[in-house]
C-alpha cells in the first residue's frame, strides 16, 4: 500500500514523504495514530499543496528534538547500589532504573527508546543511548557507585584490628 507519512517514522521516512508498506502496517498502525495517509490523488495533491506547512513541522520536530537531545546530554544519573567484593553489584542497573531516573530529571522518555550496550553490573562510568526522534540520539552519563554500607565495615575492622595490636603491645610492655 502507497502511504504519505505525516510525521516521521523511525526506519520508513520523514514527514511528506510517499512510500509503499504492508496493507495490514498500514490498516492497523499508520493510518490509526494518524502517522500517514492513503496515497490517491486527491492526497498526493494536497501533500504538495501542504508541503511548506508540512516542512515547518519537521522542522519544530526537530528542534524541539535537539533541544531534548542537548538537554539528556547535559544530565548525569547516579546510582547508588549495594555492592559486593571486587565492586560487582547486587543485581545490575537497568533500562527501568534509568527511564525512571530521567524521569525524576523532568524529561519524560519511553523506556524502549534507551539502550544500554550491555547490562550494567559493577561500580563506574557508562554511557547510554536514547533515541529522542528520528535521526536524533542522545548519550546519557551514568554513574554507578557502591553504597556506603560496605565501606564503614572494612575501615571498622581495620581500626580494630590496629587497636587491638595496640592493646596487646601494651599488656606485654
Amino acid at each position: 500500500m502507497r502511504i504519505i507519512l505525516q510525521e516521521p517514522v523511525e526506519h520508513l521516512g520523514n514527514i511528506g514523504e510517499l512510500v509503499t508498506v504492508a496493507d495490514g502496517y498500514a490498516r492497523n498502525y499508520l493510518l490509526p495514530t494518524g502517522r500517514a495517509i492513503v496515497a490517491n490523488e486527491g492526497n498526493i495533491n494536497y501533500v504538495k499543496h501542504h508541503l511548506r506547512g508540512l516542512e515547518k513541522k519537521r522542522l519544530r520536530l526537530q528542534a524541539d528534538g535537539e533541544a531534548m537531545r542537548d538537554r539528556l546530554a547535559s544530565l548525569k544519573l547516579e546510582f547508588e547500589r549495594k555492592v559486593g567484593e571486587q565492586g560487582k553489584l547486587f543485581g545490575s542497573v537497568t533500562v527501568m532504573d534509568v527511564a525512571d531516573k530521567i524521569k525524576e530529571c523532568g524529561v519524560e522518555i519511553d523506556r524502549r527508546k534507551i539502550e544500554l550496550p550491555e547490562a550494567i553490573k559493577s561500580v563506574g562510568e557508562f554511557k547510554a543511548l536514547v533515541k529522542v526522534q528520528f535521526g536524533i540520539v542522545a548519550e546519557v552519563s551514568i554513574v554507578v557507585v557502591g553504597d556506603q554500607e560496605v565501606a564503614v565495615p572494612v575501615e571498622e575492622s581495620e581500626t580494630e584490628v590496629a587497636s587491638s595490636e595496640e592493646g596487646s603491645e601494651t599488656v606485654q610492655a
